[in-house]
C-alpha cells in the first residue's frame, strides 16, 4: 500500500513541475529584441536588458535564422559579438 501511495504522489508532483514548465513557455517575438540594436548595429556593449532579452528569447534564435527577413541580423557579426558578451550560445540549428 506505501509503495501504490509513493507513486501516486510522485505522479501528482510530475504533472505539476511538467505543467509549471509549460507555463513558463517563451513566446517568440523578434521585437523583444529591439534593445539589442544598437550594440548589434555599433561597437556599445549590450545593455542589462537587451542580455535579458535575449536569454529569454535563446529557444527561439534558431527560428529566427530560419526567417530569411530575420537571418541577416541574427547572423551578424555584430549579434554574435551581443550574443557572446551575454553569456548565449550561438545556436548551432
Amino acid at each position: 500500500m506505501k509503495k501504490a501511495s509513493f507513486f501516486i504522489i510522485m505522479a501528482v508532483v510530475v504533472m505539476f513541475l511538467a505543467e509549471a514548465k509549460v507555463s513558463e513557455a517563451v513566446t517568440c517575438n523578434p521585437g523583444e529584441l529591439s534593445s539589442c540594436l544598437g550594440a548589434i548595429t555599433s561597437s556599445s556593449p549590450p545593455s542589462t536588458t537587451c542580455c535579458s532579452k535575449l536569454k529569454e528569447q535563446k529557444p527561439c534564435l534558431c527560428g529566427y535564422l530560419k526567417n530569411p527577413s530575420l537571418k541577416q541580423y541574427i547572423s551578424s557579426p555584430g549579434a554574435r559579438k551581443v550574443v557572446s558578451a551575454c553569456g548565449v550560445p550561438y545556436p548551432s540549428c
